[in-house]
Protein backbone atom coordinates (compact mmCIF):
# COMPACT_ATOMS: atom_id res chain seq x y z
CA UNK A 1 0.00 0.00 0.00
CA UNK A 2 1.07 3.55 -0.63
CA UNK A 3 1.38 4.92 2.69
CA UNK A 4 0.91 8.43 3.40
CA UNK A 5 1.29 10.93 6.71
CA UNK A 6 -1.79 11.54 8.32
CA UNK A 7 -1.51 14.22 10.86
CA UNK A 8 -4.49 14.18 13.46
CA UNK A 9 -3.80 16.83 16.21
CA UNK A 10 -0.39 15.55 18.07
CA UNK A 11 -0.23 12.25 16.37
CA UNK A 12 0.52 10.78 13.20
CA UNK A 13 -2.35 7.91 12.91
CA UNK A 14 -0.09 6.25 10.32
CA UNK A 15 3.96 4.67 9.96
CA UNK A 16 6.33 4.00 6.87
CA UNK A 17 8.05 0.59 7.65
CA UNK A 18 10.71 1.52 5.46
CA UNK A 19 11.00 5.17 6.78
CA UNK A 20 11.50 3.64 10.48
CA UNK A 21 13.83 1.35 9.06
CA UNK A 22 15.91 4.55 7.12
CA UNK A 23 15.66 6.39 10.53
CA UNK A 24 16.72 3.81 12.52
CA UNK A 25 19.69 3.41 10.49
CA UNK A 26 20.64 6.63 10.56
CA UNK A 27 20.52 6.74 14.48
CA UNK A 28 22.68 3.47 13.97
CA UNK A 29 25.04 5.18 11.69
CA UNK A 30 25.33 8.15 13.79
CA UNK A 31 27.27 6.20 16.75
CA UNK A 32 29.12 3.86 14.87
CA UNK A 33 30.64 7.15 13.12
CA UNK A 34 31.67 8.10 17.23
CA UNK A 35 34.43 6.31 18.87
CA UNK A 36 33.53 2.93 20.98
CA UNK A 37 32.24 3.34 24.56
CA UNK A 38 35.05 2.09 26.73
CA UNK A 39 34.04 -0.26 29.22
CA UNK A 40 30.85 0.61 28.76
CA UNK A 41 27.64 -1.82 29.47
CA UNK A 42 27.67 -5.44 27.82
CA UNK A 43 23.94 -6.71 28.96
CA UNK A 44 20.62 -4.08 29.31
CA UNK A 45 17.56 -4.51 29.85
CA UNK A 46 15.32 -0.98 28.27
CA UNK A 47 12.23 -0.79 29.76
CA UNK A 48 10.32 1.05 27.17
CA UNK A 49 12.66 0.56 24.31
CA UNK A 50 10.43 1.01 20.74
CA UNK A 51 10.53 5.03 20.60
CA UNK A 52 12.80 8.18 22.12
CA UNK A 53 15.04 7.94 24.36
CA UNK A 54 14.76 4.30 25.70
CA UNK A 55 15.41 3.17 21.51
CA UNK A 56 18.30 5.63 21.42
CA UNK A 57 19.55 4.42 24.57
CA UNK A 58 19.29 0.89 23.18
CA UNK A 59 21.19 1.74 20.14
CA UNK A 60 23.89 3.46 21.98
CA UNK A 61 24.42 0.63 24.58
CA UNK A 62 24.30 -2.01 21.35
CA UNK A 63 26.31 -0.23 18.57
CA UNK A 64 28.80 2.05 21.19
CA UNK A 65 29.71 -0.77 23.27
CA UNK A 66 28.31 -3.98 21.56
CA UNK A 67 25.96 -4.89 23.94
CA UNK A 68 23.41 -6.95 24.21
CA UNK A 69 19.90 -5.76 24.48
CA UNK A 70 16.42 -7.12 25.75
CA UNK A 71 13.75 -4.49 24.81
CA UNK A 72 10.45 -4.41 26.67
CA UNK A 73 7.82 -2.45 24.51
CA UNK A 74 4.17 -2.28 23.81
CA UNK A 75 2.66 -1.45 20.32
CA UNK A 76 0.31 -2.20 17.76
CA UNK A 77 1.06 -4.46 15.01
CA UNK A 78 -0.25 -3.61 11.69
CA UNK A 79 -4.08 -4.57 10.59
CA UNK A 80 -6.31 -4.83 7.61
CA UNK A 81 -5.70 -1.13 5.89
CA UNK A 82 -3.85 -0.39 8.90
CA UNK A 83 0.23 0.30 9.47
CA UNK A 84 1.56 -0.66 12.40
CA UNK A 85 2.66 2.02 15.31
CA UNK A 86 6.36 3.27 14.32
CA UNK A 87 7.69 1.57 17.61
CA UNK A 88 6.85 -1.63 16.17
CA UNK A 89 8.49 -1.19 12.45
CA UNK A 90 11.60 0.89 14.71
CA UNK A 91 11.86 -2.91 17.00
CA UNK A 92 12.20 -4.80 14.14
CA UNK A 93 14.70 -2.27 11.99
CA UNK A 94 16.80 -2.44 15.04
CA UNK A 95 16.79 -6.13 15.48
CA UNK A 96 17.80 -7.02 12.38
CA UNK A 97 20.67 -4.41 12.45
CA UNK A 98 21.23 -5.34 15.73
CA UNK A 99 21.60 -9.66 14.34
CA UNK A 100 23.49 -8.57 11.67
CA UNK A 101 26.41 -7.25 13.63
CA UNK A 102 26.77 -10.10 15.66
CA UNK A 103 24.70 -8.48 18.47
CA UNK A 104 22.04 -10.38 20.86
CA UNK A 105 18.95 -8.70 20.71
CA UNK A 106 15.44 -10.00 21.90
CA UNK A 107 12.21 -8.12 22.34
CA UNK A 108 9.35 -8.82 24.62
CA UNK A 109 6.18 -6.87 23.82
CA UNK A 110 2.86 -6.44 26.49
CA UNK A 111 2.14 -4.35 29.45
CA UNK A 112 5.63 -3.46 31.33
CA UNK A 113 3.53 -2.83 34.13
CA UNK A 114 2.52 -6.09 34.61
CA UNK A 115 3.70 -8.97 36.59
CA UNK A 116 3.60 -11.67 33.22
CA UNK A 117 5.70 -8.96 31.47
CA UNK A 118 8.04 -9.06 34.26
CA UNK A 119 8.18 -12.62 34.66
CA UNK A 120 8.74 -13.38 30.71
CA UNK A 121 11.78 -11.05 31.46
CA UNK A 122 13.42 -12.43 34.23
CA UNK A 123 12.80 -15.95 32.69
CA UNK A 124 14.77 -14.67 29.14
CA UNK A 125 17.64 -13.00 31.50
CA UNK A 126 17.78 -16.74 33.25
CA UNK A 127 18.00 -18.42 29.92
CA UNK A 128 19.59 -15.78 27.49
CA UNK A 129 21.62 -13.32 29.33
CA UNK A 130 22.32 -15.02 33.04
CA UNK A 131 22.75 -11.19 34.61
CA UNK A 132 22.45 -7.28 33.09
CA UNK A 133 24.37 -4.50 34.00
CA UNK A 134 21.94 -1.63 33.33
CA UNK A 135 18.77 -1.11 33.63
CA UNK A 136 17.02 1.73 31.79
CA UNK A 137 14.01 2.46 32.42
CA UNK A 138 11.90 4.72 30.08
CA UNK A 139 8.06 4.51 30.09
CA UNK A 140 5.81 6.49 28.57
CA UNK A 141 2.43 5.40 29.21
CA UNK A 142 -1.22 7.21 29.48
CA UNK A 143 -2.83 4.70 31.97
CA UNK A 144 -1.22 1.88 34.00
CA UNK A 145 -3.45 -0.76 35.75
CA UNK A 146 -1.82 -1.75 39.13
CA UNK A 147 -0.22 -5.16 39.02
CA UNK A 148 -1.18 -5.78 42.83
CA UNK A 149 -4.86 -3.55 43.39
CA UNK A 150 -6.25 -3.96 39.68
CA UNK A 151 -7.03 0.31 40.05
CA UNK A 152 -6.52 1.66 36.45
CA UNK A 153 -4.69 5.06 36.18
CA UNK A 154 -4.96 7.28 33.89
CA UNK A 155 -2.28 10.08 33.82
CA UNK A 156 -3.46 13.64 32.72
CA UNK A 157 -1.03 17.04 31.78
CA UNK A 158 -2.46 20.05 33.91
CA UNK A 159 -1.27 22.56 36.71
CA UNK A 160 -1.87 22.44 39.67
CA UNK A 161 -3.64 24.49 42.11
CA UNK A 162 -4.67 27.07 39.44
CA UNK A 163 -5.44 27.64 35.89
CA UNK A 164 -2.82 28.54 33.50
CA UNK A 165 -2.56 30.36 30.31
CA UNK A 166 -0.27 30.73 27.73
CA UNK A 167 0.99 30.53 24.42
CA UNK A 168 0.70 27.62 22.58
CA UNK A 169 1.25 26.79 18.99
CA UNK A 170 -0.94 24.18 16.59
CA UNK A 171 2.58 22.29 14.62
CA UNK A 172 0.03 20.81 11.82
CA UNK A 173 -1.53 24.63 11.34
CA UNK A 174 1.25 26.45 12.57
CA UNK A 175 -1.75 28.95 14.10
CA UNK A 176 -0.05 30.59 17.61
CA UNK A 177 -2.61 31.04 19.83
CA UNK A 178 -3.76 31.57 24.27
CA UNK A 179 -4.39 28.58 25.79
CA UNK A 180 -6.24 27.94 29.69
CA UNK A 181 -5.57 24.56 30.80
CA UNK A 182 -7.83 24.13 34.14
CA UNK A 183 -6.39 22.50 37.35
CA UNK A 184 -5.69 19.04 37.98
CA UNK A 185 -8.09 17.34 40.89
CA UNK A 186 -6.65 15.95 43.56
CA UNK A 187 -7.57 12.09 42.12
CA UNK A 188 -5.81 13.43 38.51
CA UNK A 189 -2.37 14.14 40.28
CA UNK A 190 -2.32 10.93 41.82
CA UNK A 191 -3.20 9.21 39.04
CA UNK A 192 -0.81 10.71 36.90
CA UNK A 193 2.11 9.78 39.91
CA UNK A 194 0.84 6.36 39.70
CA UNK A 195 1.54 6.12 36.18
CA UNK A 196 4.55 8.07 35.42
CA UNK A 197 6.28 8.86 38.84
CA UNK A 198 8.66 5.90 40.10
CA UNK A 199 6.84 2.98 41.35
CA UNK A 200 6.59 0.57 38.33
CA UNK A 201 10.70 1.44 38.58
CA UNK A 202 10.92 0.23 41.89
CA UNK A 203 8.62 -2.77 41.12
CA UNK A 204 11.43 -3.96 38.17
CA UNK A 205 14.39 -3.43 40.35
CA UNK A 206 12.71 -4.88 43.21
CA UNK A 207 12.27 -7.92 41.19
CA UNK A 208 15.74 -8.07 39.29
CA UNK A 209 17.43 -7.96 42.33
CA UNK A 210 15.34 -10.93 44.65
CA UNK A 211 16.02 -13.13 41.31
CA UNK A 212 19.39 -11.96 41.49
CA UNK A 213 19.78 -11.09 37.40
CA UNK A 214 21.51 -7.83 38.52
CA UNK A 215 25.29 -7.88 38.03
CA UNK A 216 27.76 -6.25 40.46
CA UNK A 217 27.75 -2.90 39.55
CA UNK A 218 24.23 -2.38 37.83
CA UNK A 219 23.65 1.10 36.78
CA UNK A 220 19.32 1.87 36.36
CA UNK A 221 18.89 4.91 34.53
CA UNK A 222 15.64 6.71 34.56
CA UNK A 223 14.91 10.26 32.57
CA UNK A 224 13.32 13.28 32.80
CA UNK A 225 12.93 16.88 32.40
CA UNK A 226 12.89 20.10 33.98
CA UNK A 227 13.18 22.82 31.20
CA UNK A 228 12.83 26.56 31.99
CA UNK A 229 10.27 28.76 33.87
CA UNK A 230 8.25 29.32 30.87
CA UNK A 231 7.35 25.48 30.81
CA UNK A 232 7.08 25.05 34.75
CA UNK A 233 3.14 25.57 35.15
CA UNK A 234 2.17 22.54 32.42
CA UNK A 235 5.42 20.71 32.95
CA UNK A 236 8.10 20.69 36.56
CA UNK A 237 4.83 22.56 39.05
CA UNK A 238 2.27 20.42 36.79
CA UNK A 239 0.85 16.90 37.32
CA UNK A 240 3.51 15.45 35.04
CA UNK A 241 6.74 16.83 37.10
CA UNK A 242 4.61 15.42 40.57
CA UNK A 243 5.26 12.34 38.58
CA UNK A 244 9.04 12.84 38.26
CA UNK A 245 9.30 14.20 41.70
CA UNK A 246 8.43 10.67 42.91
CA UNK A 247 11.03 9.11 40.08
CA UNK A 248 13.47 11.14 41.74
CA UNK A 249 12.30 9.29 45.31
CA UNK A 250 12.35 6.17 43.41
CA UNK A 251 15.46 6.97 42.25
CA UNK A 252 17.13 7.43 45.96
CA UNK A 253 15.59 4.57 46.75
CA UNK A 254 16.78 1.88 43.96
CA UNK A 255 20.23 3.57 44.34
CA UNK A 256 20.69 3.07 47.78
CA UNK A 257 20.17 -0.80 46.84
CA UNK A 258 22.20 -0.59 44.30
CA UNK A 259 24.89 0.66 46.26
CA UNK A 260 25.53 -2.26 48.34
CA UNK A 261 26.58 -4.33 45.29
CA UNK A 262 28.71 -1.44 44.09
CA UNK A 263 26.26 -0.49 41.38
CA UNK A 264 24.38 3.17 41.09
CA UNK A 265 20.50 4.56 39.99
CA UNK A 266 19.76 7.91 38.84
CA UNK A 267 17.85 10.37 37.26
CA UNK A 268 19.19 11.76 33.69
CA UNK A 269 17.75 15.36 33.19
CA UNK A 270 17.57 15.35 29.44
CA UNK A 271 17.31 18.14 26.74
CA UNK A 272 13.65 19.37 25.30
CA UNK A 273 13.14 17.29 21.99
CA UNK A 274 10.68 16.40 19.49
CA UNK A 275 8.84 13.41 20.61
CA UNK A 276 5.32 11.63 21.10
CA UNK A 277 5.32 12.52 24.47
CA UNK A 278 6.52 15.99 24.39
CA UNK A 279 4.24 16.61 21.29
CA UNK A 280 1.15 16.41 23.17
CA UNK A 281 2.02 18.98 26.03
CA UNK A 282 0.45 21.84 25.31
CA UNK A 283 3.03 24.84 25.09
CA UNK A 284 6.18 23.11 25.02
CA UNK A 285 6.05 22.30 21.45
CA UNK A 286 6.52 26.27 21.09
CA UNK A 287 8.82 26.18 23.27
CA UNK A 288 11.11 23.67 21.81
CA UNK A 289 10.39 25.33 18.03
CA UNK A 290 12.39 28.32 19.54
CA UNK A 291 14.97 26.75 20.97
CA UNK A 292 15.61 24.22 18.12
CA UNK A 293 16.14 27.86 16.12
CA UNK A 294 18.32 29.08 18.73
CA UNK A 295 20.30 25.68 19.23
CA UNK A 296 21.38 25.23 15.72
CA UNK A 297 22.39 28.49 15.49
CA UNK A 298 24.69 28.28 18.20
CA UNK A 299 26.05 24.72 16.93
CA UNK A 300 25.35 23.10 20.10
CA UNK A 301 21.78 21.24 18.83
CA UNK A 302 20.96 17.59 19.58
CA UNK A 303 18.56 14.77 19.02
CA UNK A 304 17.39 11.90 21.40
CA UNK A 305 20.39 9.65 19.84
CA UNK A 306 23.35 12.37 20.02
CA UNK A 307 21.97 13.07 23.93
CA UNK A 308 21.99 9.43 24.99
CA UNK A 309 25.28 9.01 23.12
CA UNK A 310 26.57 11.54 24.84
CA UNK A 311 25.11 10.42 28.73
CA UNK A 312 26.89 7.00 27.89
CA UNK A 313 30.05 8.33 26.30
CA UNK A 314 31.10 11.25 28.89
CA UNK A 315 28.94 11.03 32.28
CA UNK A 316 28.73 6.70 32.58
CA UNK A 317 31.35 4.72 30.79
CA UNK A 318 35.00 6.20 29.32
CA UNK A 319 36.13 6.35 32.34
CA UNK A 320 33.75 8.77 33.80
CA UNK A 321 31.15 9.05 36.55
CA UNK A 322 27.70 11.20 36.27
CA UNK A 323 28.20 15.09 36.63
CA UNK A 324 25.35 15.00 39.20
CA UNK A 325 23.45 18.24 40.26
CA UNK A 326 22.86 19.37 43.89
CA UNK A 327 19.76 16.84 43.67
CA UNK A 328 21.59 13.90 42.72
CA UNK A 329 20.57 14.41 39.01
CA UNK A 330 23.11 13.68 36.08
CA UNK A 331 22.16 17.08 33.52
CA UNK A 332 22.79 16.45 29.52
CA UNK A 333 20.06 19.30 29.60
CA UNK A 334 23.31 21.08 30.10
CA UNK A 335 23.53 22.97 26.78
CA UNK A 336 20.05 23.80 26.49
CA UNK A 337 20.17 25.55 29.84
CA UNK A 338 22.91 27.74 29.14
CA UNK A 339 21.84 31.22 30.23
CA UNK A 340 22.73 32.70 26.75
CA UNK A 341 20.42 30.23 25.21
CA UNK A 342 17.81 30.94 27.70
CA UNK A 343 18.15 34.43 27.35
CA UNK A 344 17.11 34.24 23.24
CA UNK A 345 14.52 31.95 24.00
CA UNK A 346 13.17 34.89 26.40
CA UNK A 347 13.48 37.40 24.20
CA UNK A 348 11.17 35.76 21.24
CA UNK A 349 8.89 34.16 23.41
CA UNK A 350 6.36 37.18 23.80
CA UNK A 351 6.72 38.08 20.26
CA UNK A 352 5.84 35.07 18.26
CA UNK A 353 2.40 35.05 16.26
CA UNK A 354 1.10 33.45 13.82
CA UNK A 355 2.12 35.65 11.01
CA UNK A 356 5.76 35.31 12.35
CA UNK A 357 6.23 31.91 13.29
CA UNK A 358 8.42 30.55 10.47
CA UNK A 359 11.05 33.37 10.71
CA UNK A 360 10.98 33.57 14.80
CA UNK A 361 11.06 29.77 15.36
CA UNK A 362 12.38 26.67 13.53
CA UNK A 363 8.74 25.20 13.13
CA UNK A 364 9.99 23.73 9.77
CA UNK A 365 12.24 22.05 11.95
CA UNK A 366 9.50 20.49 14.39
CA UNK A 367 7.96 18.94 11.73
CA UNK A 368 10.58 17.57 10.06
CA UNK A 369 11.95 15.96 13.46
CA UNK A 370 8.03 14.92 14.34
CA UNK A 371 7.07 12.95 10.46
CA UNK A 372 10.42 11.38 11.25
CA UNK A 373 9.00 10.15 14.53
CA UNK A 374 6.58 7.99 12.19
CA UNK A 375 9.36 7.33 9.63
CA UNK A 376 8.63 10.51 6.84
CA UNK A 377 10.70 12.79 5.19
CA UNK A 378 13.48 10.29 5.69
CA UNK A 379 16.48 11.02 2.90
CA UNK A 380 16.57 7.58 0.67
CA UNK A 381 12.57 6.55 0.72
CA UNK A 382 10.52 6.52 -2.49
CA UNK A 383 7.59 7.27 -0.71
CA UNK A 384 5.25 6.96 -3.63
CA UNK A 385 6.41 3.59 -3.95
CA UNK A 386 3.95 0.22 -2.57
CA UNK A 387 4.87 -0.43 1.21
CA UNK A 388 4.25 -3.89 2.93
CA UNK A 389 2.64 -3.05 6.24
CA UNK A 390 2.22 -6.42 7.61
CA UNK A 391 5.81 -7.03 9.00
CA UNK A 392 6.37 -9.75 11.28
CA UNK A 393 8.00 -8.93 15.05
CA UNK A 394 11.73 -10.98 15.04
Amino acid sequence: MIIKPKVRGFVCVTAHPDGCAAHIQEWIDYVKAQSPIQSGPKKVLVIGSSTGYGLASRISAAFGSGAATLGVFFDRPSEEGRPATPGWYNTIAFTKAARSAGLYAKNIMGDAFSDDIKRQVMETIKADLGQVDLVIYSLASPRRTHPRTGAVHKSCLKPVGAAYTNKTVDTDKGIVSEITIEPAAPEEIADTVAVMGGDDWELWMDALTTAGWLAPGTQSVAYSYIGPEVTWAIYKNGTIGLAKNDLERAAKSIDSKLKTNGGRAFISVNKALVTQASSAIPVVPLYISILYKIMKAAGTHEGCIEQMHRLFATQMYNGHTPKFDDAGRARVDDWEMRPEIQDAVARIWPSVTTENLDAETDIAGYREEFLKLFGFGVKGVNYDADAEPHVPLI
